[in-house]
């Protein structure tokens, strides 16, 4: 009788019981300022192929270990997790931007402002051919990374960050009832993006029951950075990566740009119901992001970012401003935040004075595509460097 011969362990094997050093990536929600985001994941792409063992070949799945995204970041980060160069997934983005925003119906248009479909058939039709898969689920084989999405489950109004860790406790074993892993992975996605008033929610069956599904950006999670370092070292969520020190970890987080309507005059008389149902959700939703990024900071070695308040100033490393201590000695891990601030003044200070801020500060501005690509690409420019990667990268 013939032994049978032992299988090798897949990437994704190797990825969950490596050792560190562990390299995570977080993408922030913000509609098609997504391609911001591309621009500078284009940049350290290029970065790591000058200096990884892979050198051309490299793409960030092989660099990445565990990738997350809320909203158009989840769109990204599966596109990360799939194995796709980051050209293939601008060429995604660019070709596809009209057809993501196709705008709904008059009569639905009550209710949100585009329509579902085009978006889901374009992400059935690729998930399906980056897998090779017919209907590739969450915990399809095709992912080449763990990969981390936040939805907002409306139906239990909690935040539901979903991950394809095998060990997670709604994921093993596979034949519970509702297991997380068999969940279709578009739908996940889609659920991620489905920002209310822009999309209908996305319904998902949960073993038995139906729930309804909105954008993750939603939850305190739009930037999903610190909640991604709690599910890969947390005991609950079973990944347990252990980091004692910054060499142990590398955090890279990704923004989609920011824009605080600051307004000296405003008078508390302005401040009635129709101002405040348009202004708090983005003023929640800006304060969350922030607050992430602050616990990062705190708890991590931050080399890179811009400047958080007047109070803690950037807390980066060695910059002499106001400090980057933190509750923790030896800090946790290292962490890099690339965002741009999409006023007046910040989008000046990239040497692009001439884009009117209106246009690349709304969630569905694709009349404004090429504009996002030149502030992400100019953001890349001026923040992305190779002194960042150092101890983190193969070889060096």
């Amino acid at each position: 009788m013939r032994c049978p011969v032992p299988q090798a362990p897949s990437v994704f094997d190797i990825k969950i019981d490596k050792k560190p050093p562990y390299k995570l990536l977080a993408l922030d929600g913000g509609g098609i300022r997504g391609l911001i985001t591309i621009e500078v994941l284009a940049a350290i792409e290029a970065l790591l192929k000058q200096s990884h063992r892979l050198g051309e070949t490299l793409v960030l799945a092989d660099y990445f270990d565990y990738v997350a995204g809320t909203s158009t970041g989840a769109v990204i980060a599966t596109c990360v997790a799939l194995g796709m160069r980051v050209d293939e997934i601008r060429a995604m983005y660019v070709e596809s931007a009209e057809l993501m925003f196709d705008k709904a119906s008059l009569l639905d248009r009550l209710r949100y402002k585009y329509e579902d479909e085009p978006l889901a058939r374009k992400l059935r039709t690729v998930l399906a051919l980056q897998t090779g898969e017919a209907e590739p689920t969450l915990g399809s084989s095709g992912l080449k990374t763990l990969l981390m999405m936040v939805l907002r489950n409306a139906s239990t109004d909690s935040p539901w960050p979903l991950s394809n860790n095998p060990r997670a406790t709604y994921n093993c074993p596979l034949d519970r009832p509702g297991c997380n892993l068999h969940f279709p992975l578009w739908q996940v996605v889609r659920g991620s993006t489905a920002a209310p008033t822009y999309f209908p929610p996305e319904q998902i069956l949960v073993g038995e029951r139906q729930f309804v599904f909105v954008d993750g950006g939603i939850t305190p999670y739009n930037n999903p950075a610190f909640q991604l370092f709690l599910m890969a070292t947390a005991e609950p969520y079973q990944l347990c990566w252990k980091t004692k020190r910054p060499e142990d970890m590398l955090i890279v987080s990704i923004g989609t740009g920011t824009s605080p309507q600051a307004n000296g005059r405003l008078d508390p008389d302005d401040m009635n119901l129709l101002f405040n149902a348009t202004t708090l959700p983005s003023a929640l939703m800006f304060a969350a992001l922030n607050e992430q990024d602050l616990l990062c900071r705190m708890f991590g070695k931050c080399l890179t970012g811009d400047i958080l308040d007047r109070e803690v100033d950037t807390m980066v490393f060695g910059s002499g401003a106001h400090g980057s201590g933190g509750p923790v000695d030896p800090k946790l891990f290292t962490y890099l935040r690339y965002n741009v601030d999409l006023t007046q003044s910040g989008l000046s200070a990239l040497g692009l004075g001439d884009i009117d801020p209106r246009d690349v500060q709304k969630l569905d501005s694709v009349e404004h595509k090429d504009a996002l690509q030149e502030i992400g690409a100019r953001l890349a420019a001026r923040c992305v460097k190779p002194a960042h990667f150092d101890g983190f990268i193969e070889g060096r």
